[in-house]
């Protein structure tokens, strides 16, 4: 593959001169989701990094302004996760359905607005109530913050809310103007039937998953911010708390879920064209997009277990779900990437090295999550670092290594093996990020709490650990993103 070019032909995939004009024409749009994403990863993590360093004692973060960074970034990972999902799914999606520049562009323009919104609320207006948002929290702070900051968080999560809906909803009619239906894009007449038609490729299937879990989980997400809107200008307009914590999780889980699913689409398209192996779309691999769609719409209230006035099925189903739902897609694509990999010859380059890292981030954060998800262990470690220990896992390893992964994809040639300073960041990267989610995961075992700004003596010796491999991973990352940006201004992005 050459610089900002096309990924090679491969048997049983798209030939990518085929690709709809539009689609090459928005090229440049995609790298400019990716240099957002890329700067916002690299801030975000600062972030984290300086939150660590306050708990360890090595700095001294006003527990207020402590909040604001622990709502920034949580705010802020979920949504630049999101669109550098998003532009990896466009990339290779548009090469097989007709999708709209325009509404990409729109899509730039209501994150960008809302970016401004939210980070207006927490860093001028103060507001630190966490990502979440729970109702009817947000509006009553205690005098920290008033509610014009309240206001400006929730219409700015809106509003990037809205342009992701958009962009979701035009995959949704490109998808169905191909291949007629859903069902066929998720390939169930090869599945379920005999057809002898070729399975739909693995791209149009994961992103028509992502495409049908994520219209309800934003729409719904929509429907909750507007009420805490309306409640923070009208306090008299309420709505049940549960409920509102139900819509709430709903939203959030299957949001942050359909980021690994729009990543991981670039294993599915990237490491072939190194392994000279076609992913197939087989019954197993079908079957397994199918179960997951239907199972991550139900499995979040394994958030809800705390929650004693929630309906008991409802905690039945999240902890049976908790266990299966993320195995079936997992467990395929990880033997796939094996398989895909094992004596395939392939030369290494850091583009690869990412790509198959994430599998294995993806694999190894969800052995900690379904340990929470159990309800008699939950009760105990749902609110200690355990908890941020997984997901950092999940994300660290998982979500961002597919997103630099793709971004060396984007800017450097299949062939190139990556210079000692790239081949040195990767190793760093993957050493520090581990180390640093595991410590979260040795404090979360010795009960540590979560989400507390000021650190007890006894447990700053994990922080000061903590905070040194957040740093190996910060200064990694930062290698990753400023050669990213490098290289995609010098070849003309």
């Amino acid at each position: 593959m050459t610089a900002m070019g096309t990924p090679n032909a491969r048997p049983g995939g798209l030939d990518p001169t085929q690709a709809p004009p539009a689609a090459v024409r928005a090229q440049g749009v995609v790298a400019v989701y990716m240099g957002i994403t890329a700067v916002v990863l690299a801030l975000l993590m600062v972030f984290g990094l300086l939150m660590r360093a306050s708990q360890a004692g090595v700095i001294t973060i006003p527990p207020n302004r402590f909040y604001q960074l622990l709502t920034a970034h949580g705010i802020g990972m979920v949504a630049i996760s999101g669109l550098g999902g998003a532009g990896v799914m466009w990339y290779f999606l548009s090469r097989y359905v007709s999708l709209s520049r325009g509404i990409l562009l729109a899509n730039l323009v209501c994150f960008l607005a809302g970016v401004v919104l939210v980070l207006g609320g927490i860093f001028l207006g103060g507001f630190a109530a966490g990502w979440t948002f729970l109702f009817p929290l947000p509006a009553h702070s205690g005098g920290a913050w008033g509610p014009g900051a309240t206001a400006s968080y929730l219409l700015g999560v809106l509003l990037v809310g809205v342009g992701f809906l958009l962009l979701y909803l035009d995959t949704g009619r490109a998808i169905l103007a191909k291949y007629g239906s859903l069902g066929r894009a998720l390939g169930w007449p090869q599945a379920f039937g005999k057809s002898a038609a070729p399975s739909p490729p693995p791209t149009v299937v994961a992103s028509t998953v992502v495409t049908i879990i994520n219209i309800p989980a934003i729409a719904v997400g929509a429907v909750i911010l507007t009420i805490s809107l309306v409640n923070t200008l009208a306090p008299g307009f309420r709505v049940n708390a549960l409920l509102a914590k139900n819509l709430t999780y709903f939203f959030g889980h299957v949001f942050i879920n359909s980021t690994i699913y729009m990543g991981v689409i670039g294993v599915y398209e990237i490491l072939p064209t190194f392994t000279g192996r076609p992913w197939k779309a087989s019954r197993p691999f079908l079957l397994a997009w199918t179960a997951t769609m239907l199972m991550v719409l139900a499995v979040y209230p394994h958030h809800l277990f705390m929650d004693y006035a929630n309906p008991r099925w409802a905690s039945v189903m999240g902890q049976i779900l908790s266990y299966t739902s993320g195995l079936p897609v997992l467990a395929v694509t990880a033997i796939a990437t094996l398989a895909n990999v094992y004596r395939s010859g392939m030369k290494w380059n850091v583009t690869s090295s990412l790509l198959f890292v994430s599998i294995m981030g993806w694999s190894v954060g969800v052995i900690p999550a379904i340990v929470d998800g159990t309800i008699a262990i939950n009760r105990v470690m749902h609110n200690t670092l355990w908890v941020p220990g997984h997901f950092h896992i999940y994300l660290l390893l998982g979500v961002v290594a597919m997103l630099f992964g793709f971004m060396y994809f984007l800017t450097s040639s299949k062939g190139a093996p990556g210079s000692a300073l790239d081949r040195a960041a990767l190793w760093t990267y993957v050493v520090g990020g581990m180390a640093f989610a595991v410590v979260f995961l040795a404090a979360g075992a010795m009960s540590v709490p979560r989400r507390w700004a000021v650190h007890l003596a006894p447990w700053m010796g994990l922080d000061r650990l903590g905070t040194l491999f957040a740093l190996v991973a910060v200064a990694a990352a930062l290698v990753f993103v400023a050669r990213f940006l490098r290289r995609v201004r010098s070849v003309g992005a």
